[in-house]
């Protein structure tokens, strides 16, 4: 018996595709048939949890630590988290303003399901990661991206949010560092756009899951989080990308306290809770010897950065910002020796298949300039960089 095809929700059509999903497809099914694919596509650390958290998630399993937890999050891990920010910020968060969440995505779901209602603008810079305007999407509202260049650090400023804002406007999302182009908001940018979002009555969402992977000019250098200027910004952060854990699916929102029983009500609903094995574990990420860890595999990061970007530059890619966090190069390829360099998707198709480097077009971040630049994702070994630099230097001298 043949029926009609359900029909799906209009709020899919504002959904686009995650492209770098097709360049990743492509590039398994080239290591499937045998070809040595160096990806520096995929945003996600090549490292994984430390072992002292691997044991806390199999102690946890054990003792039968396994049942739903509270919907905002174990209170010890809540505790942890609020330590972890005076600790390594000097920043006085208390517990009950931090909400445990099934990812980061979990967590800006959440926020959006919150504040943002049908109709409603939210202001974001361009490039930008898709899953962000996705969110506000899902839940009726619009994103606006304003393009963000170099002399912004592409990143949004409180000139824009004014020359932007609108009556339809209900605030701004921001993430510092970024995805895709790997740099911070400068402190002052920060101040003055969660400033210019409060006096017109707005809500500054500031995406935080890099926030640990940060590259001062000096070794020790710490990133100035959103939550210095005011409890009244909300921000993200995860422990997938500093903490090495992103299938474990386990994030966090720190909120004002006036929001937490919105979102607890939410989060009830629409989740239950984050899962209970990877919060037991999470616990453990806080342990000295495991943050040993993560300081030693952000100074390798760094490292990388470090060879990448001038490597990148002598072959013609242009990288006019530093990135000082995340593992993210974003290069404009326009002055690259080669006869796609003006369209992103062709010559990032045309890499892979003659040089075996999986990297991501622009086009998945926004729409300024997207055909222009490419994204290098360097959480890959350093030796694999160095190869995919001479694959580069190849094709490109070729």
């Amino acid at each position: 018996m043949s029926h009609n095809p359900l029909q799906v929700a209009r709020r899919v059509d504002a959904i686009e595709p995650f492209r770098v999903m097709e360049m990743v497809k492509a590039a398994a099914s080239m290591v499937r048939a045998g070809q040595d694919v160096i990806s520096m596509s995929v945003g996600e650390p090549d490292f994984t949890a430390p072992d002292v958290v691997a044991r806390a998630a199999m102690d946890a399993i054990q003792r039968g630590a396994t049942q739903y937890t509270e919907s905002l999050g174990l209170p010890a891990l809540r505790d942890a988290i609020s330590a972890h920010y005076a600790r390594a910020y000097g920043l006085d968060i208390p517990p009950q303003r931090i909400v445990v969440t099934a990812g980061a995505s979990a967590g800006l779901l959440l926020a959006c399901a919150a504040l943002v209602a049908d109709g409603d603008e939210v202001l974001m810079p361009d490039p930008s990661y898709p899953c962000n305007r996705h969110f506000v999407s899902a839940f009726g509202g619009r994103a606006v991206l304003v393009p963000s260049g170099p002399a912004e650090r592409y990143q949004l400023t409180a000139a824009q949010v004014a020359g932007r804002w609108t009556e339809r406007t209900r605030g701004v999302i921001v993430a510092s560092p970024s995805n895709p182009t790997g740099t911070s908001m400068t402190p002052a940018q920060t101040r003055d756009v969660v400033a210019a979002v409060r006096a017109r009555g707005g809500f500054s969402i500031v995406d935080e899951i890099y926030q640990g992977l940060y590259y001062g000019e000096k070794e020790g250098d710490r990133a100035t989080s959103a939550l210095s200027f005011g409890d009244d910004v909300i921000t993200v952060n995860s422990f997938s990308k500093y903490f090495s854990m992103t299938g474990w699916r386990l994030g966090w929102l720190v909120l004002p306290e006036s929001l937490v029983p919105a979102v607890e009500k939410l989060a009830q609903n629409l989740f239950i809770c984050a899962p209970a094995i990877a919060q037991h574990a999470a616990l453990a990420a806080f342990h000295d010897d495991a943050i040993a860890i993560f300081e030693e595999r952000r100074r390798e990061f760094r490292r990388r950065r470090d060879f990448l970007v001038p490597a990148l530059r002598d072959l013609g890619f242009q990288v006019p910002v530093l990135p000082d966090g995340a593992f993210y190069v974003y290069a404009d390829i326009t002055q690259v020796n080669h006869p796609l360099a003006h369209d992103s998707s062709a010559f990032g198709m045309a890499v892979l298949r003659d040089a075996l480097v999986a990297l991501v077009p622009g086009d998945d971040f926004g729409f300024a300039a997207p055909k222009q630049h490419v994204r290098f994702s360097y959480a890959t070994k350093y030796e694999r960089i160095e190869q995919a630099v001479d694959r580069l230097a190849t094709l490109i001298r070729r």
